[in-house]
């Protein structure tokens, strides 16, 4: 299905499938081919394309770097918090006039992730309850010296994928939770700092790997999901917010 936006054309069609009684959308966020570099992907149509065929809740996998030792390749976070490091990407449906301030302590949404964690735990995956992912512009990788402030931070993940993404689902009153797939220590992180380095081809080995357990991960918790309460937090995001 192709939905027309007010921000140009999605990423790619739309295929829309049953699950278990669940009626879910799937738009490859890259395109098919992977045909958009991560700071030029439609994020604003994407996000509302959604938000237009009355999806309600957005799982967002994506691959990611790790920046600590303890979280190994083929492992996946649960993202909980994020440090913004893009530049010049539309992030925002709300352009004016007036100003929209939509919440930003808590951007990923805890009910998706305490399901996510469940039913990671019973499938015996390697899964973290929570991690911080810095998400650079791209679509280049890191210098050892980026990785290194990033390390010592105290951030957990490496991405160039969820920012706008998941404020512009905020925007749209959307519940969305990040899950990271750990492709690939980042430059400078692993058993050989002097000799670590991030390449493309590392990436999509390590992704393709591990995309069964992802897989298995998102359609067991689609399957266990209820109808999305009348008092989410996330459904009600933009209350306040308008000034």
């Amino acid at each position: 299905m192709q939905v027309d936006t007010p921000y140009g054309a999605t990423s790619d069609v739309i295929t829309i499938v049953e699950i278990g009684g669940h009626s879910v959308a799937f738009l490859p966020r890259h395109g098919r081919g992977h045909r958009f570099p991560p700071h030029q992907i439609p994020y604003r149509a994407n996000i509302w394309a959604m938000k237009h065929l009355g999806v309600e809740r957005i799982f967002a996998p994506c691959a990611a770097g790790s920046l600590d030792p303890s979280v190994v390749p083929g492992s996946m976070v649960l993202v909980d918090q994020f440090v913004d490091r893009t530049s010049g990407r539309p992030q925002t449906f709300y352009d004016g006039p007036g100003a929209t301030h939509v919440a930003g302590a808590d951007p990923y949404c805890g009910s998706l992730r305490a399901e996510l964690l469940r039913v990671g735990l019973e499938q015996g995956l390697d899964i973290h309850a929570a991690g911080t992912m810095v998400i650079i512009e791209g679509p280049r990788f890191s210098t050892r010296a980026e990785s290194q402030w990033y390390r010592d931070a105290g951030w957990q993940v490496i991405n160039m994928t969820g920012y706008p993404e998941v404020i512009l689902a905020r925007e749209q009153a959307l519940c969305y939770a990040t899950i990271a797939l750990i492709t690939d220590y980042d430059t400078g992180v692993g058993n050989d700092p002097a000799a670590a380095s991030v390449t493309a081809d590392q990436v999509i080995v390590e992704f393709a790997a591990n995309l069964h357990r992802l897989r298995d991960l998102l359609i067991a918790t689609i399957l266990s999901l209820p109808v999305r309460p009348a008092n989410d937090l996330c459904a009600h995001a933009l209350q306040g917010a308008t000034l």
